[in-house]
């Protein structure tokens, strides 16, 4: 089964073409970040407006690459949430446009079960069950997931999400938007121990995150400092500590909490070096092992869209009409 898959739910436009026998056949993406940066943030108009303007040069590429045409598509899966509305009914439209055209199956897929699959599409896979952990810029999930479809949602932040608040922060800083890959790089010139920020919600029982009040003690540090170049990265480490230590102590719970041995971290916020080599040391500890997508599969792309709707549509599901859902939990969706 050969699948075409779509992701258009924010500010970036991914496609790919996965092979249930060859793997990844090829994928395209075209990020809105430049555009955006004058505006210190996604203007959901604009991104949505953008999309139109690349998804069909993008899917034709893709397919060129692939050495694919029409014929040999098997299936096609889209984003269908949560995300910005506009910018999901770009995908949904075009991927139910083709399927009606070409007379194939299309799925929707929800946007963090893309996430939640996207180490997957490495050569070595974690096997269920496990823990994972979901972080971008508008998710933290902790999840306990026994099979595809069957997750527990174990924690969830109750304000910011960690990515939210890492950008955020960086815009408080003065940083470029996007800002939150900015503050970790600037954190790396910081020195460690000049500032102490709290771990938030650590120090009560449960699997919740809130990184809201952190955002406003890096604000209160930087308003009371000097504001030099050094104090900046040294503001910036601390902040990216405290973020990493609470996400590590959080993980740490829920494996104990579940007794599983594996743990699976996707989203943008997983390509955070200083929080890859802090959860390493957490398994090598308890004897076990974590799981990342590569790099270019943290943020969002069509590849784990197009590994997610070949589960799913092997299952035989699909779907029977146009569907976008901006909020969607997880726990929703069907097991396979």
């Amino acid at each position: 089964m050969r699948i075409l898959g779509i992701e258009t739910s924010c500010d970036e436009t991914g496609i790919a073409v996965y092979d249930e026998q060859q793997g990844l056949l090829s994928h395209q993406l075209y990020s809105q970040a430049k555009m955006h940066a004058d505006y210190g943030g996604v203007v959901p108009e604009l991104a949505s407006r953008d999309h139109i303007r690349k998804i069909v040069p993008l899917i034709e590429r893709c397919l060129a690459d692939a050495d694919t045409d029409k014929t040999q598509i098997d299936g096609i899966a889209y984003t269908s949430g949560p995300g910005l509305i506009g910018a999901l009914l770009v995908g949904s439209t075009v991927a139910r446009g083709l399927a009606f055209a070409w007379q194939k199956p299309v799925i929707g897929i929800h946007h963090m079960e893309g996430h939640l699959l996207a180490p997957m599409l490495e050569d070595t896979q974690a096997e269920f069950p496990f823990v994972a952990l979901l972080v971008s810029g508008g998710h933290s999930l902790l999840v306990e997931v026994t099979a595809i479809g069957e997750y527990q949602l174990l924690g969830e932040s109750i304000d910011d999400a960690v990515g939210e608040a890492f950008d955020k922060t960086a815009k408080i800083m003065g940083l470029d938007y996007p800002g939150g890959p900015r503050l970790a790089k600037l954190a790396e010139q910081g020195r460690p121990g000049r500032y102490k920020f709290p771990r938030p919600m650590t120090d009560r029982p449960g699997l919740d995150f809130s990184f809201s009040g952190l955002k406003t003690f890096a604000a209160n540090t930087l308003r009371d400092s000097d504001q030099s170049a050094q104090t900046l990265a040294d503001i910036a480490y601390a902040f990216q500590e405290a973020a990493v230590d609470t996400l590590v102590i959080k993980c740490k719970r829920a494996l104990k909490q579940t007794g599983h041995k594996r743990l699976v971290i996707a989203g943008g916020v997983s390509a955070n070096t200083f929080l890859r080599s802090q959860l390493d040391k957490l398994l090598t500890s308890l004897g076990g092992q974590v799981y990342y997508p590569r790099l270019e599969f943290c943020t969002d792309n069509g590849a784990m869209i197009a590994y997610a709707g070949l589960q799913r549509l092997k299952a035989g599901q699909a779907d029977t009409n146009l569907k976008v859902r901006p909020r969607w939990p997880l726990t929703e969706l069907e097991a396979l």
